[in-house]
C-alpha cells in the first residue's frame, strides 16, 4: 500500500472527504517525523513504537571492489510492533 492508497482507505473508513484524510495522514507523518527528529519516542498503544537509535561504527565491504571500508555511526529510525499489531498478524 502506498500513501495515496492509505489516504483513500482512511477516507473510506472514517467517512471524510479524501482531502481531509490527506491532511490528517500528512499531519500524522509530519508529527512522527518531528518527534523522531527531536529524538523522542512515539508510542501508539496497540500499534507500536517508533524510536531513534544510534547505529555504531562498523566495517563493511564495497560490493563492487570487495574492499573493506569503515561505515560511520549514524542515527536510524526504528519501529517495534506493539502487542495488538503482533496478535493481528498472527491471526491472519
Amino acid at each position: 500500500m502506498n500513501k495515496e492508497e492509505l489516504v483513500a482507505q482512511v477516507s473510506r473508513k472514517t467517512n471524510v472527504p479524501r482531502k481531509v484524510a490527506d491532511t490528517v495522514v500528512n499531519g500524522l507523518f509530519e508529527t512522527i517525523s518531528d518527534a523522531l527528529g527531536n529524538e523522542e519516542k512515539v508510542t501508539i498503544v496497540g500499534f507500536g513504537t517508533f524510536d531513534v537509535r544510534e547505529r555504531g561504527e562498523r566495517t563493511g565491504r564495497n560490493p563492487r571492489t570487495g574492499e573493506l571500508i569503515q561505515i560511520q555511526s549514524r542515527k536510524v529510525a526504528t519501529f517495534v510492533a506493539g502487542k495488538g499489531l503482533k496478535e493481528r498478524l498472527i491471526e491472519e
